[in-house]
């Protein structure tokens, strides 16, 4: 998932031809999730139609301050006014691409004559800014004084490439490409995410210890949990490894690498070449304390009436990482059916854990193949933080936020 999904963002669009990259622009946005509103300066309109970038963004295109029966901006009430107010205050961050010389002098100085310049000196969020214009429009020093006057004020330029200019010259000065802009984007936003630079270890799901080639012991989880997990800390800016056994989930976004096992003993080895660089460890799988102590290597045939399994355990993987844990985070999970605080307390010690996420089978609601789940927190100190029925997406927010607080 894009660092982008859920955003709001105002594009602002001035009057020079790379004008026609907004379109690929507004379409990169909009797949990667982003609801997009588009604000153009009447120049504009000569590069490109407020019609093509009101399609690709499923939102109406704003160049005037008020809608007349003469304007492009056509609404049920000739002559309502564009709140730029409004539309300054809605926006997660605010990019003006192209912002042209003369865009850019009027950015700098206040000089507002038009709609553009108006939500842009309202505008209460982030503003990035992409520069296009000739080689020595770029060059001058009255456009080198505005650039260094409005990152002054705070605003993030988007610097210009080197190419082919449209008056033939090549150089410095045309627009950043549309892939380019949103990737120094993304890479903005994702740096100032509690949880940049971070390394995460998730386990999740079940594993399946093999009877013969057909048949398994195994448990009830989904995965569920540990998926929403691993989804959480990438939202906040982690880099995820996701161990998962068997489990019908996918998982596209790029921030988290999915290793998929089957075995305790798979799930063990996976987990190992990967502690040791982990910053935080969520250990949310089911993971089979038993396993048959001789798989046949052929399908068992149904002929005896009672049919015996010869069982051992498997490697405690939690224990196993506690034992070698230096400076990781620790997280388990405990699911008990009595005693539900002493058993986790006990846990807590003996696996040198962080923190315990601890679910009880007796509370509804909780438990494998669920969509909700209502946990209680424990630390290693022992404090004792009871939530209530909750979503498990929005347990993997608690769990996520609670870690951050360690």
């Amino acid at each position: 998932m894009s660092v982008l999904s859920g955003k709001k963002i105002l594009l602002g669009v001035s009057g020079g031809i790379a004008a026609y990259k907004t379109a690929s622009l507004v379409r990169l946005f909009v797949k990667a999730g982003a609801d997009v509103r588009v604000v153009m300066t009447p120049a504009s309109k000569d590069f490109i139609t407020p019609l093509t970038l009101a399609t690709l963004s499923k939102n109406p295109v704003h160049s005037s301050f008020f809608a007349d029966e003469n304007s492009d901006e056509k609404t049920d009430a000739e002559g309502q006014w564009t709140n730029h107010v409004e539309l300054g205050l809605w926006a997660d961050f605010m990019l003006i691409a192209p912002a042209t010389a003369n865009t850019l002098s009027k950015m700098a100085t206040g000089n507002c004559d038009n709609l553009l310049i108006a939500v842009y000196l309202s505008a209460k969020c982030p503003v990035y800014f992409a520069p296009a214009m000739d080689l020595d429009m770029y060059k001058h020093e009255s456009t080198i004084s505005n650039l260094a006057a409005l990152q002054s004020f705070g605003n993030k330029m988007i610097p210009a490439e080197s190419g082919e200019l449209a008056s033939g010259l090549s150089g410095e000065g045309r627009m950043a490409e549309p892939e380019n802009i949103i990737s120094f984007i993304e890479r903005d936003l994702k740096g100032q995410l509690p949880l940049n630079g971070k390394k995460f270890l998730v386990t999740a799901g079940p594993t399946y210890e093999a009877i013969d080639p057909v048949r398994f012991v195994g448990n009830h989880s989904s995965g569920k949990m540990g998926f929403d997990i691993a989804r959480c800390a990438a939202k906040y800016g982690a880099s995820v490894t996701l161990v998962t056994g068997p489990t019908h989930l996918n998982v596209s976004d790029s921030a988290i690498k999915v290793i998929k096992v089957v075995s305790a003993a798979q799930m063990l080895e996976s987990c190992l070449e990967y502690f040791e660089n982990a910053d935080v460890v969520v250990a949310a799988a089911a993971v089979a304390d038993y396993r048959p102590t001789d798989p046949a290597s052929e399908k068992i045939k149904k002929k005896d009436l009672i049919f015996t399994i010869s069982l051992e355990k498997t490697v405690d993987i939690l224990m196993t990482m506690g034992s070698r844990k230096t400076h990781q985070q620790l997280i388990g999970f405990a699911l008990e059916t009595e005693n539900e605080i002493e058993n986790a307390k006990l846990k807590i010690s003996k696996k040198n854990l962080d923190l315990i996420v601890l679910n009880s089978l007796r509370d509804l609601g909780a438990g494998f193949g669920k969509p909700t789940n209502k946990v209680t927190f424990i630390d290693k100190d022992f404090n004792i933080d009871p939530q209530p029925l909750k979503s498990k997406e929005e347990v993997a927010q608690d769990i996520i936020k609670k870690i951050m607080t360690l």
